[in-house]
């Protein structure tokens, strides 16, 4: 338990629901289904005009679009019609994700948001290659090396942004305040932050930064607070958390529970046997 810290900083968590499954293969024709369904059964009724859509949709529209496609973004359209923060993830952007928690790859260093469609910026990470270049919470990446976010989509846009380290990426940005999109050229990076950093502001009252919350987020908190204390009497604190995109949920937790002393800090509930 730490001391009383004569300044207090809010800590506002949030958890971001992930589904993973398997990248799907190329699915067959489906079997059809039963000429009549059973009298309120929705379900099915649902079922025959979502194949009878795919069918159409294959057959009809200007492009052809291969059967892993539409079914990858029929789920991930249901999904994330569920609540803001769930969301479905293919089997790459689950490893990628894994790969950012962890916080070491080859990057540019910034945080992004999928928002109607298009690319934003969360935030850019201390000291990397997107933060000297100047990139701004809420810049719109437009496209990536000369191709449009929109078109190639958000998994691939997100990809194009990492690569080998010293190889440059060109993203073409719009600011919110400016009427013009510009291009800015960066060099990707070993992007290997820790993601808590602290400092001395006057004796007794240390200043201590979360950039994002991590796998290690909650160890090198800790960490660092006996690390203060180590070289003298703690007796405030300030917590940074601008900027913060959020992260692991579990690291969040530890951080409050550095502050607590007891008592629930958060809980999550399902509707399965011994879900809680």
């Amino acid at each position: 338990m730490l001391p009383a810290p004569r300044l207090f900083a809010l800590c506002l968590l949030s958890a971001s629901g992930v589904f993973f499954t398997p990248t799907l293969g190329a699915a067959e024709d489906p079997a059809p289904l039963p000429e009549a369904a059973p009298e309120g059964s929705y379900a099915i009724e649902s079922l025959r005009v979502f194949v009878e859509t795919l069918d159409r949709i294959r057959s009809h529209y200007v492009e052809p679009i291969d059967d892993e496609t539409l079914l990858e973004d029929a789920i991930e359209g249901m999904v994330q019609r569920l609540d803001p923060h769930s969301s479905y993830l293919t089997g790459d952007a689950y490893a990628a994700l894994q790969e950012a928690t962890e916080g070491v790859f080859g990057g540019i260093g910034v945080e992004i948001l999928e928002e109607e469609g298009r690319l934003k910026v969360v935030a850019p990470i201390d000291g990397t290659p997107a933060a000297k270049a100047g990139l701004r919470p809420g810049d719109w990446i437009e496209a990536v090396d000369g191709k449009r976010t929109a078109m190639v989509g958000t998994e691939a846009a997100l990809g194009a942004l990492r690569g080998e380290i010293g190889e440059p990426v060109t993203l073409t940005l719009r600011r919110p305040a400016e009427e013009e999109s510009f291009t800015v050229t960066l060099i990707r990076a070993l992007i290997d932050i820790p993601s808590v950093s602290h400092r001395w502001l006057v004796p007794g009252l240390a200043y201590l930064r979360v950039t994002q919350f991590q796998t290690h987020t909650g160890e090198d908190f800790r960490a660092a607070i006996e690390a203060l204390k180590g070289e003298q009497s703690l007796a405030g604190l300030v917590l940074d958390l601008r900027n913060n995109p959020g992260g692991v949920l579990s690291s969040g937790v530890a951080v409050a529970d550095a502050f607590l002393d007891g008592g629930l800090i958060v809980e999550t509930r399902g509707r399965g046997a011994g879900a809680l």
